[in-house]
């Protein structure tokens, strides 16, 4: 129903997802502002609760998907940049140490490392809807009201770590994994939000997007991000070749 991506925003870069036994994993940069870019890609209307390192980012409630969530019109898309402080403004998601994200320093250190997207459908017909926080931009409702602005382009793909730049790390790799990453409190920054009327059609989510973060380096160190030896390059392959005509065969 939906599609979610991670943005670098000081390179307007979408991180490259990483499989591995399952699950989807990203390598964050240590002290990058970054975006969860969410694109619903149903003709109807649906909420998607959100949660970062197991805590709304619209409540700062410990993450259930009961909570507040987005509310993204047929089609749309937008990104959410930042923890929801009121209906003017947001705190910026920045990728920084452990101790000192968010979740840490309320003393919830457990579920760090993890962006969670619960999507509920639209119920068809709303008897007396409840209200949840939303934004109106003039191009689409957000439920939630992270106050993101709506993106139509597609993500542009980060380029994917080297074979040199992979084995490079795993070579320096300390005997101890470098320091987890967490999602920091970052600079406030002006995002506007209203509310809006939506009547979940189930009490469980229709689908469950989950995105695991990390240093590259320790993920490398996990075996999550593999040292692939990629076929060597050639920019000329037919350089080299007489440039007259040879001889017919057993001539």
């Amino acid at each position: 129903m939906v599609d979610v991506t991670v943005i670098e925003r000081d390179t307007g870069n979408a991180l490259q997802v990483y499989r591995h036994r399952g699950s989807q994993y990203v390598a964050g940069r240590p002290g990058a502002r970054y975006a969860i870019r969410i694109s619903n890609r149903s003709g109807g209307r649906v909420l998607a609760v959100m949660a970062v390192d197991g805590v709304n980012i619209i409540s700062g409630q410990t993450a259930s998907w009961s909570q507040s969530g987005y509310v993204l019109e047929p089609w749309q898309t937008h990104e959410i940049t930042g923890w929801r402080k009121s209906q003017q403004e947001v705190a910026a998601f920045e990728f920084t140490a452990l101790p000192d994200s968010y979740a840490a320093r309320t003393g919830r250190p457990d579920d760090v490392g993890v962006i969670g997207v619960a999507v509920f459908a639209q119920r068809p017909i709303v008897p007396a809807p409840a209200q949840e926080l939303s934004r109106d931009d003039g191009r689409g409702r957000v439920e939630g009201g992270v106050g993101a602005r709506a993106e139509n382009a597609a993500p542009s793909a980060a380029p994917a770590p080297t074979q040199d730049s992979v084995r490079s790390m795993a070579q320096r790799a300390a005997p101890e994994p470098a320091q987890k990453l967490g999602t920091g409190h970052g600079a406030r920054e002006d995002s506007y939000a209203t509310r809006t009327t939506f009547v979940r059609s189930t009490s469980q989510p229709l689908e469950l997007v989950s995105i695991q973060y990390d240093r590259l380096e320790n993920l490398v160190r996990a075996g999550i991000v593999r040292d692939i030896h990629p076929a060597p390059a050639r920019p000329f392959p037919r350089s080299g070749e007489p440039g007259f005509v040879p001889d017919p065969p057993s001539w």
